[in-house]
């Protein structure tokens, strides 16, 4: 699921507990959990509802029952959401002191990366967002030929080794991901 800034600011401090889709069969179960902008969110219900109330509204970071039941098509389904923790990607990207394991480990992940795929690319997508931090997915996926969500998902793989973080537009290389970019 992916949820606006207002909605990642109401899951930090507490406001926003549900979330409403509009959905053909639920996406998400109960249990199940995201790593977003405001901690780890765990999916607490899900419910197929046939309306919204102004007060679930509120609890969805919504100004009235018509801003969200308006959204999209399919059935309407309300999510409860609890933030349960931090983001631990978070910790993993401030950490720059690498070892040898350490590189090692990001190297061989890189390398998988990039076999799975059939063309290195992890290397040059690195170095691209270092020299152009803050600079938008869409124009930086056009300067290395790829669709935009295709760009993105790369992305978001080396995110998840620590090495990336997203900006309000674009990205930048963690200091993680500067450690590793100056040691080899």
């Amino acid at each position: 699921m992916l949820f606006d800034r207002r909605a990642i600011e109401g899951l930090a401090d507490g406001s926003v507990t549900v979330a409403f889709r509009r959905w053909d069969a639920p996406r998400v179960r109960p249990g199940s959990r995201m790593r977003t902008a405001a901690g780890v969110v765990e999916v607490t219900s899900v419910e197929e509802v046939g309306s919204v109330t102004d007060e679930d509204a509120r609890a969805a970071g919504a100004a009235s029952a018509a801003e969200v039941a308006g959204r999209g098509t399919g059935r309407l389904y309300r999510i409860g959401l609890r933030v349960v923790g931090p983001d631990p990607r978070v910790a993993l990207r401030s950490s720059a002191d690498l070892s040898d394991d350490d590189r090692a480990g990001i190297g061989a992940a890189l390398w998988r990366l990039d076999r799975v795929a059939e063309v290195p690319w992890t290397g040059a997508l690195l170095r691209l967002i270092a020299e152009n931090e803050a600079v938008r997915a869409a124009d930086l996926a056009d300067r290395v030929g790829l669709p935009r969500d295709v760009f993105k998902r790369r992305v978001r793989r080396l995110k998840e080794l620590g090495l990336t973080e997203s900006l309000d537009i674009g990205y930048r290389i963690s200091p993680r991901g500067r450690a590793f970019l100056a040691g080899g």
